[in-house]
């Protein structure tokens, strides 16, 4: 497969329109929607009766949750749990790890984070936890393995944070990170959100206790998938049914269960890539290419702050870039691109700690532009075009 077949691949793109907010939610692929629609037409029954439809569907969904487990290398299916969202699997994490605190225990999250990794944490100060915060450099916009170690003691049950950025676009040394936290006795939970979409995640070679990930910004439904692995879900209280006991995975961690068609169809996103030798090496050089010129033009104009690195290295960052002007308002940028049919977006993109720590206003924030490999680099042209103008 190649780039251009690559496009080919997803409902919905629109020749006209150039769609660069791409981190906030990806197109889905058309074999995604084919298998929802078929699961729906096909097995729209509960699961656990013995009738053969029933069985039938649970074969399904047993067969879907094996699949993705394979695709992120999770060492078995049991320790995938799903869930409506990132965001709301985080929470789930959090409430469950409330009963195995004491007063006095430290969980470490940092300034870069969405809110989707800060909140839940934050909300557990009031059984007594030191909630420590792991500061941004002001300057390169980037988080020092030094003041990791220098917060890090004996009372940190938990170190909490993103492998990229939704706002810097920058790639964490999320091993070191692992590593470190793991020789100080803590749990490690990883937002791989904005991650996911550009880099193949490898869960075991990672070594991090809780991942999580958006199938919806991997091309796939609105789903939100959670890695944990086995000795740290089992250490996790209960927050479904009251009988369950606390092997009951992941069923003690997924109250309400989780949408049966959307599972089914996220599978798809296996197929996709199971069929494309080399593809996120494929996709990470190209998508680098795509972020160069973009990267080049930011970094060098004189009315522009880059917020992030200037660096297209895929070794370095992911393209999610932001930035702001110095004399117009980020809305007012996004306003005019989108008169020239180039999709963008601006705001705080819920990173308000990180904007906050690098004083930029939390209702303008910044613009960000954000590229999957569907995109084109006559697309990236335009954007560049139209920013010549507008800035």
């Amino acid at each position: 497969m190649n780039m251009e077949n690559a496009r080919r691949e997803f409902a919905g793109l629109d020749a006209e329109w150039a769609y660069f907010d791409n981190a906030g939610g990806s197109f889905t692929l058309n074999r995604v929607i084919d298998r929802v629609a078929e699961y729906m037409r096909s097995t729209p029954v509960q699961l656990g009766g013995g009738y053969p439809l029933s069985q039938q569907a649970a074969q399904r969904q047993a067969d879907a949750v094996r699949r993705l487990a394979g695709f992120i290398n999770a060492a078995e299916p049991r320790e995938i749990v799903l869930g409506s969202s990132s965001t709301a699997l985080t929470w789930q994490i959090a409430r469950a790890l409330r009963p195995t605190l004491r007063a006095g225990d430290e969980i470490i999250i940092t300034e870069i984070d969405h809110e989707a990794n800060r909140s839940p944490w934050l909300s557990l100060a009031d059984a007594g936890v030191t909630i420590r915060t792991w500061e941004v450099d002001k300057e390169n916009f980037a988080l020092s393995l030094e003041q990791l170690q220098r917060l890090l003691n004996e009372r940190t049950r938990l170190v909490a944070f993103a492998q990229v950025s939704n706002v810097l676009g920058r790639i964490e040394p999320a091993t070191e990170i692992v590593r470190l936290a793991h020789a100080a006795g803590a749990r490690v939970f990883i937002d791989g959100v904005a991650h996911a979409p550009h880099r193949q995640v490898d869960v075991q070679a990672l070594g991090a206790d809780f991942y999580v990930m958006s199938l919806y910004k991997i091309f796939g439904p609105h789903l939100g998938m959670l890695h944990g692995r086995l000795d740290a879900l089992l250490e996790l209280g209960n927050i479904n049914h009251a009988f369950l006991p606390a092997d009951a995975l992941p069923y003690k961690l997924q109250p309400g269960g989780a949408s049966y068609e959307l599972a089914w169809g996220a599978a798809g996103i296996v197929d996709y890539f199971d069929a494309w030798p080399n593809a996120f090496t494929d996709i990470a050089a190209f998508e680098a290419m795509l972020s160069r010129p973009l990267l080049d033009f930011l970094s060098t104009h004189p009315r522009v702050e880059l917020i992030g690195p200037a660096d297209s290295d895929p070794a370095v960052r992911v393209p999610i870039i932001s930035f702001r002007a110095k004399h117009k308002s980020s809305r007012e940028i996004v306003q005019a691109l989108e008169a020239r049919k180039l999709a963008a977006r601006h705001g705080n993109f819920n990173a308000h700690a990180l904007l906050h720590a690098c004083g930029i206003d939390i209702d303008d924030g910044v613009v960000r532009v954000s590229f999957a490999h569907y995109n084109t680099m006559e697309e990236v042209q335009r954007l560049i075009a139209a920013l010549d103008e507008v800035l």
